[in-house]
């Protein structure tokens, strides 16, 4: 009887164990999903400069690969510099005729000048109004002179920043219009991931917070802090009228769905081998006060 007894205890005592833990795990999963500041929808985010050439013109030269690294001042492709050279011998021939123009209105209105009354005012005042077109004649040749040297520096297009070319479908040979994108160049000084986090939870996040980092697929788990947190989104809810005067939706759901506000972390140890692609997804967790990276 009393073995029978002792038997109920235990599975007693054993039932209340495994509810207590079943509702401390419960408790703690609550607290973990809508409480601790974390989220799965995070991205690999990078600046992206749009290549583009400045002249259009045909392509003589293509000095990179797609997914090449490369640095700023790196030349990326040439664009038909003999017509921009012969552009600007052009140019300077003809400063050299608009100057010899202005001699030699100077030296006739000189010598109408020194002839004095010999000399008829109406022709006087046309020597004048030559001089004035030879010089306005010579400051628009010397204007063109700079616009072809320009266009001819600008035939080579140079990397603006350190980063990976990518999207590059150029070839020798294109023919590419004025201001055309002809590649993309990820700038690397500006890899960082972004974490789209439920407004409740932004109460707990503050600048400079430590965070951390795994991308989906890799098990390295990378260390970081809080950048920064994005000053707005867009309000789904709202637009404006024809007149300008705010539309806002007639009807509110009961269900409401939290907003997502982006967190920008700056990753400050990346493992060796870690692929920091932008697009890549990633859970990011914001480490509680007073933890160590």
């Amino acid at each position: 009887m009393i073995k029978l007894r002792l038997l109920q205890l235990a599975r007693f005592v054993a039932t209340v164990a495994i509810v207590l833990l079943a509702v401390s795990v419960a408790v703690a999963l609550w607290h973990r999903y809508e409480n601790d500041p974390w989220t799965r929808d995070g991205h690999v985010r990078a600046d992206v400069v749009r290549v583009s050439s400045d002249v259009p013109g045909l392509v003589t030269d293509v000095h990179v690969r797609d997914n090449q690294l490369v640095h700023a001042g790196d030349l990326l492709f040439v664009v038909d510099r003999p017509r921009y050279k012969a552009s600007l011998d052009e140019a300077k021939a003809n400063i050299a005729s608009a100057s010899a123009t202005l001699d030699l209105a100077r030296k006739t209105s000189r010598r109408d000048l020194s002839l004095g009354d010999l000399v008829a005012v109406e022709t006087h005042e046309e020597n004048v109004a030559r001089v004035l077109t030879a010089t306005a004649a010579l400051a628009q040749a010397r204007s063109a002179l700079e616009v072809a040297s320009l266009n001819l520096r600008r035939t080579t297009i140079r990397a603006s920043v350190d980063g990976t070319v990518t999207n590059l479908d150029l070839h020798p040979g294109d023919y590419i219009a004025v201001g055309a994108q002809a590649m993309a160049l990820v700038a690397v000084s500006t890899i960082r991931v972004e974490g789209y986090f439920e407004e409740t939870k932004l109460e707990q996040i503050r600048v400079g917070d430590l965070a951390s980092v795994r991308l989906m697929g890799s098990p390295t788990l990378m260390k970081g802090h809080v950048d920064s947190i994005a000053g707005g989104i867009a309000d789904d809810q709202r637009s404006n009228s024809g007149n300008l005067l705010p539309t806002v939706a007639p009807t509110f759901t009961w269900v409401r769905l939290a907003q997502r506000i982006p967190v920008r972390i700056r990753i400050d140890r990346v493992a060796p081998g870690t692929a920091l692609i932008p697009g890549r997804t990633a859970t990011v967790t914001i480490l509680p006060q007073g933890s160590t990276p």
